[in-house]
């Protein structure tokens, strides 16, 4: 079995748990504002790390004082915002194991997460949330408390926990150990119910550690500032914040993507979280912008030069010629799309999904480079990264410090180290079937090469094997699909039929920039899936994407629907992925008409 290790670069105390990573900052860091809060009128306000404790000292002490033990659950269901940070802090401060709930959960997926969590309180944010958890109460007997955070429940923590104790608070602080469940953090539930995967204090202070470690001085140096806007229910936010916390980093947080430019353009972050559809929508609306303007023909040979100048450097030999095309792209393009985002960042994380080498390339090419990583809610986020130093697009670098990664003779990679969960809460089959002689089985598939730098292939679950045989896997090709600016969703399907397809779904945002930037009338997303100037347009997208892969494995025929794959109608989990088998029965009719005729020609 092929394998690589990357040893741990630090040792934690068995008695520390997550609340130590804050105090260390504290005594290492104090200057730098742990955090920026919106103002109402706008704009910022920085907090110490000694303001934050006093927040989370009050509100800890009111949850204690509200009857929280040693090890009891509380949720948090919330958009992503300062208060979600501080309750999670307070909650292990007041020994307690929180328990994220998506703010897009309806009432039955809360019960189910509550009930099986065992949450005895839940701090909510808005009255509606409340509503819907007080609908399924009925069914939640351990529950006993539910607070409103814009109903200021954090401030009547503060006031009914004045009598708990320095002494008190500390005793309770102090109570849990590396060992012990810090979350409880349910997977997005692509297929079944969600699996609530138990972190400990371990993996959250060993992962932090090995992660700033390696990366801390390169990527996040003292004085950076990161903008969260991705759901802190996912485990991909909720780590990075909790490193942020631990390392001199300013975070300021924004709930809604829809204002994400000018938010970047306020607080002006270096460092950013994202998933690689953020990524695409900023160079497609880039080129869609450029288009509009007259200048299509002037980004398109930049994107180029950015690409090829990113390729160079990675063999380590940029001709001059390229220097001197970069150098002017720079003036003209690149530092007008760097101010797009704030103007300051310099670094990116992207993960939850492949990122695609020649977007890699293009955001290096401009000045953002972007470390692609992989993980999973039961590896506490990151199992592997690209180093800053030995950057390879297509890749997610080798693993972490402290991890080894290891590829199956069925192609499955396999993880053991410092980040890897401790179980499925009252799930003892599922936890044995995911954790074998002391590997996590990820159900991923992937290539180790010789520096340990790992190639994600696709998932185990999600291979089609067509009529005749022939296995795909179809995340390589969707992934190069949605980059297209038209292209919102698609699904590949083919599993025991006789070729591959795919079922497409437009992009209402980008669509009307599209159709003018080609000369088009306006369309309503209906009339577009019909019109046969989109469809020849998508054929090219297809055609390109078939060009990755043999003529077996290669889309035949694709159909476009009115309607599009999001969280709300079901088709995507809250981290975006699609949930495929939802997909398939619920397009049952649409696959049917696809493979209802005659086979396409060869």
């Amino acid at each position: 079995m092929q394998q690589f290790s990357t040893p741990q670069q630090h040792e934690s105390r068995p008695e520390e748990n997550t609340t130590d990573l804050l105090l260390g900052r504290r005594r290492q860091d104090p200057t730098v504002p742990i955090f920026e809060r919106t103002l109402p009128g706008g704009g910022y306000s920085p907090m110490s790390v000694d303001e934050f404790l006093a927040e989370v000292h009050g509100v800890a002490k009111g949850l204690i004082a509200s009857g929280v033990g040693t090890g009891d659950v509380v949720a948090i269901l919330s958009r992503t915002r300062y208060e979600w940070a501080l309750a999670d802090w307070a909650v292990w401060w007041a020994g307690g194991i929180s328990v994220p709930i998506y703010e897009t959960s309806s009432p039955s997926q809360i019960q189910w997460i509550a009930s099986d969590s065992g949450a005895r309180f839940a701090l909510v944010e808005q009255a509606r949330h409340r509503e819907d958890m007080e609908s399924v109460r009925g069914e939640l007997p351990a529950l006993e408390h539910i607070g409103v955070i814009e109903d200021g429940i954090f401030a009547k923590l503060t006031e009914r926990g004045a009598s708990v104790s320095d002494e008190e608070l500390e005793a309770r602080r102090t109570s849990r150990g590396m060992a012990d469940v810090a979350t409880i953090i349910y997977t997005s539930g692509t297929t079944g119910r969600p699996k609530g995967a138990e972190l400990t204090h371990a993996n959250f202070v060993d992962t932090t550690r090995s992660a700033v470690n390696l990366l801390g001085e390169s990527v996040l140096p003292p004085g950076s500032r990161m903008l969260m806007f991705l759901p802190m229910a996912h485990v991909f936010a909720r780590l990075l914040t909790v490193l942020a916390a631990a390392w001199p980093v300013t975070t300021a947080f924004t709930p809604d993507t829809k204002n994400l430019l000018p938010d970047l353009a306020e607080f002006k972050p270096t460092f950013l979280l994202a998933v690689p559809r953020v990524f695409e929508k900023v160079y497609n609306g880039a080129e869609a912008k450029a288009i509009a303007g007259g200048r299509g023909k002037i980004f398109s040979a930049a994107a180029q030069t950015a690409i090829d100048w990113s390729r160079a450097v990675s063999t380590g030999r940029v001709p001059l010629t390229l220097k001197a095309k970069h150098a002017l792209f720079d003036r003209l393009v690149y530092g007008k799309l760097r101010a797009a985002m704030g103007g300051d960042v310099k670094w990116a994380v992207s993960g939850g999904a492949p990122l695609g080498e020649r977007l890699a390339h293009f955001f290096r090419g401009i000045g953002v480079t972007i470390l692609e990583g992989y993980g999973l809610t039961e590896t506490t986020a990151p199992v592997g990264v690209n180093l800053p130093w030995a950057v390879k697009p297509g890749t997610v670098g080798p693993p972490l410090p402290g991890a080894t990664v290891a590829i199956a003779e069925n192609g499955e990679i396999l993880v053991k180290g410092v980040m890897v969960f401790k179980g499925y809460r009252n799930n003892p089959e599922a936890t044995a079937e995911a954790l074998k002689d002391g590997w996590f089985h990820t159900g991923d598939l992937g290539s180790l090469g010789p520096d340990g730098s790992l190639t994600i292939t696709g998932r185990s679950k999600e291979v089609l094997v067509t009529a005749g045989g022939k296995n795909i896997s179809p995340a390589q090709l969707e992934d190069q699909l949605r980059a297209h600016p038209l292209i919102s969703q698609c699904i590949v399907v083919g599993d025991q039929k006789p070729f591959v397809a795919a079922i497409l779904t437009l992009d209402a945002e980008m669509l009307p920039t599209w159709l003018k930037n080609n000369g088009l009338r306006e369309m309503t997303i209906a009339e577009a899936a019909q019109d046969e100037r989109i469809r020849a347009e998508l054929q090219t997208v297809v055609d390109s994407a078939n060009d990755s892969v043999s003529r077996a494995e290669s889309i035949r025929a694709f159909e476009v629907i009115d309607t599009d794959f999001t969280e709300e109608n079901g088709y995507l989990t809250p981290s975006l992925k699609l949930k495929r088998n939802v997909v398939v029965q619920e397009m049952s009719e649409v696959i049917d008409r696809i493979y209802g005729g005659s086979k396409p020609a060869s």
